[in-house]
């Protein structure tokens, strides 16, 4: 028997505590950077741009949702005594508080934003700690729904990565369909046809060789990695905070739903990774760990953090749960944001050369949520609590006008198509008769 086939082992028994050789470490845990680098970096960005941010403002937002991000992978991933999953958890700045940090940041200023973040981050880290008593609001058939929400709404992302990124001139054109055909191509050729490591490190061949593509027909810019400095500390409280409660109620209650969103991708960690379900600890750590890692990030000019569910995928397509590998990564992010030619680097990957590869992860963790609905007995009650949670999530956000007499920040949770589908499965799996119950297995 090889080598190889006897390194890939553990993480076949799905073996998190498992630490692979440097050697298929460290590109492993880079892939996972390459995967979510460009969405964390981009939330800031897009917050800078509609403020209308001084550019020394909006590179101090970049470097601190890096080093965040760096900071609360390890801690997701390592654990520090009952915060942390102790799981592969790539964490980030999150996407789905930007429609309301926009109109908080707008109106009354970035300082309210983290302000207003930092409230969120405690009502998450007290969900956290309290997840013993609220764990039955997530049975497998919500979970399992959660996961295949979390997959489907993400995939129009993918397509707009494929075809050059959201709000790019040439959208669509050619040569971004290309990148990201040759990507998808090397990845899924080698994940399939590739034997041990090299299975494995499918998604980082497949981004390497897209970059490299791209950079010899001229499709990489290079100038922000000339202009960016070499070392830089991001430092606590450059732009302070504020309180109004017009800004925390929304922050907060968005926080209360995005508890179902971590729920969802640790499942989608497990179930994909270990073929089981998440123990009552990794699902309070975890969670725990997103709330706190929000209020650091509020201290440090970042914003909300959470689980990446492309990295979820990551795990689900290459098979390796290893926490070690994830930590590696979160090394990597600490470093890009005390050096920030080297994340200028990793941001100058052409978004199509990224969308090759987040299309199939986004597709595994749909995956993975029909792979845990297999085992959930689909009763009539169960048809209903799926089928509704997903009209929901899917339907609901076709159709604006339908919601457009609410208030701006009840609009843009609706938008998500996430928060109503989530809020939907747990309502109708607390009303409708036969719910499960504590002990009950996995019905």
């Amino acid at each position: 028997m090889s080598e190889q086939t006897e390194e890939v082992r553990p993480e076949q028994r799905g073996d998190v505590d498992y630490m692979p050789p440097l050697r298929r470490a460290i590109p492993l845990s880079i892939q996972h950077v390459l995967a979510m680098f460009v969405g964390n970096v981009t939330v800031p960005v897009v917050i800078a741009g509609a403020v209308d941010l001084p550019a020394a403002q909006t590179t101090a937002l970049i470097q601190a949702a890096m080093f965040i991000a760096g900071v609360a992978t390890l801690v997701q991933s390592l654990g520090v005594g009952r915060i942390g999953a102790r799981l592969p958890v790539v964490m980030g700045t999150s996407f789905g508080f930007v429609p309301v940090m926009i109109p908080i940041a707008s109106t009354q200023g970035l300082p309210s934003v983290f302000g207003a973040a930092l409230a969120g981050g405690v009502a998450m880290a007290v969900v956290g700690l309290c997840m013993r008593w609220v764990r039955f609001l997530f049975p497998p058939v919500v979970m399992g729904t959660f996961v295949i929400m979390i997959g489907v709404l993400l995939l129009p992302v993918g397509f707009a990565y494929t075809a050059g990124g959201f709000g790019a001139p040439d959208f669509g054109a050619p040569y971004h369909i290309a990148l990201a055909a040759l990507v998808f191509v090397i990845t899924v050729g080698l994940h399939q046809f590739a034997r041990g490591f090299i299975a494995e490190i499918g998604p980082l061949v497949g981004l390497v060789a897209g970059f490299v593509i791209a950079a010899l027909f001229g499709l990489v810019d290079f100038s922000d990695v000339a202009a960016a400095s070499w070392v830089s500390v991001p430092l606590p409280w450059e732009i302070g905070m504020e309180f109004h409660l017009s800004a925390i109620v929304p922050m907060v209650l968005l926080s209360l739903v995005t508890v179902s969103e971590s729920v969802g991708d640790l499942v989608g960690i497990t179930v994909g990774g270990a073929d089981r379900e998440p123990s009552e600890r990794e699902l309070s750590g975890g969670v725990t760990a997103d709330g706190l890692s929000t209020v650091l990030a509020a201290f440090w000019s970042a914003f909300p953090q959470i689980s990446f569910s492309q990295n979820v995928g990551m795990v689900a397509l290459t098979g390796v749960i290893s926490r070690y590998v994830v930590a590696i990564g979160g090394v990597f992010l600490l470093v890009a944001g005390l050096f920030p030619k080297f994340g200028a680097i990793i941001g100058a990957i052409p978004n199509a050369v990224l969308g090759g590869a987040v299309l199939i992860m986004f597709g595994m963790i749909a995956s993975a949520g029909i792979k845990m609905l297999s085992h959930v007995p689909f009763s009539r009650r169960n048809m209903v609590i799926i089928g509704m949670s997903l009209a929901m999530a899917f339907g609901l956000p076709e159709h604006p006008e339908i919601y457009a007499g609410l208030p701006e920040s009840a609009r843009s949770m609706m938008d998500s198509g996430l928060i109503p589908g989530a809020v939907t499965a747990i309502l109708l799996n607390l009303i409708l008769p036969g719910g499960w119950r504590p002990g009950d297995g996995a019905g």
